[in-house]
């Protein structure tokens, strides 16, 4: 079907105007960050962001924290989606079902039964009150999309490997994860983003222990102290915590888009 000029311009006009919208806050953070800093040096707010903000052991917390959940995460939810995909186990809808309760309840509402647990396991302020809670508010998505994968695989590929005489694990390392490439790496950067920006949990369980507070709750801490009062600086620790996200999507954007498209359910 032709699309008539039109069409074209007043389509191209209105994804111009949605691009303008979608760019103009990070590009006026990155012009504040580059503003004003001291002895007019370009890079001096992120300096004074940097020394002041401990940003680099936040960074360090985010990426340990973010980096556990994408692999625990994964690894979990390719076993299970796997066997939920291909096997015939006892409860299997139950099970369908309370990954689905999971996957649309609200954590908020599991904050305080959370710390509550926590508190009591003496977990507290340590990185696996964060690492926990995240793996296990990850995984019903994780297994749907993987379970998604997996029960679209031809059958025939499936027998084709029992008749070779391989085991369910062997199929599953073998055959069916060389191919799960698209939908799993789709997967981790999902995890990966939500991970990376989640800021309620690591304010309620690690509200004092300073060493594993991740980078946008130490960004809240610094933006709210007075010493941060320029906003410039201010700006600076925002892109400070945000640019390792933006370099991810941008190194990953590309197997994110096929991933959505046709690797979860190709």
């Amino acid at each position: 079907m032709k699309v008539s000029i039109r069409e074209s311009v007043a389509t191209h006009a209105l994804l111009i105007i949605a691009a303008i919208f979608a760019v103009y806050p990070l590009v006026s953070i990155i012009v504040s960050s580059l503003n004003g800093g001291e002895g007019d040096a370009p890079f001096a707010n992120f300096s004074v962001a940097w020394t002041r903000g401990s940003f680099g052991s936040a960074l360090i917390a985010s990426a340990v924290v973010a980096g556990t959940v994408v692999i625990v995460t994964a690894v979990l939810a390719s076993l299970a989606g796997f066997a939920l995909a291909t096997m015939r186990i006892p409860g299997s809808k139950a099970i369908m079902g309370l990954l689905l309760v999971g996957l649309v309840l609200p954590y908020e509402v599991t904050v305080l039964p959370l710390y509550q647990l926590l508190s009591g396991w003496g977990l507290i302020d340590t990185y696996w009150a964060l690492i926990l809670p995240q793996i296990g508010l990850s995984i019903p998505l994780g297994v749907f999309w993987m379970r998604t994968f997996f029960a679209s695989v031809p059958l025939e590929l499936l027998e084709a490997a029992r008749l070779d005489g391989a085991s369910r694990f062997q199929t599953l390392r073998l055959v069916l994860l060389p191919i799960a490439g698209p939908a799993i790496a789709t997967l981790c950067t999902i995890l990966f983003l939500f991970t990376w920006n989640e800021f309620l949990l690591a304010l309620i369980l690690v509200p004092e222990n300073q060493a594993v507070q991740t980078a946008p709750l130490a960004l809240s801490f610094f933006s709210g102290t007075a010493r941060a009062a320029d906003p410039n600086v201010t700006a600076a620790a925002a892109v400070l915590v945000a640019l390792p996200i933006v370099l991810a999507y941008i190194v990953l954007q590309r197997r994110l888009i096929t991933g959505l498209t046709d690797g979860a359910v190709k």
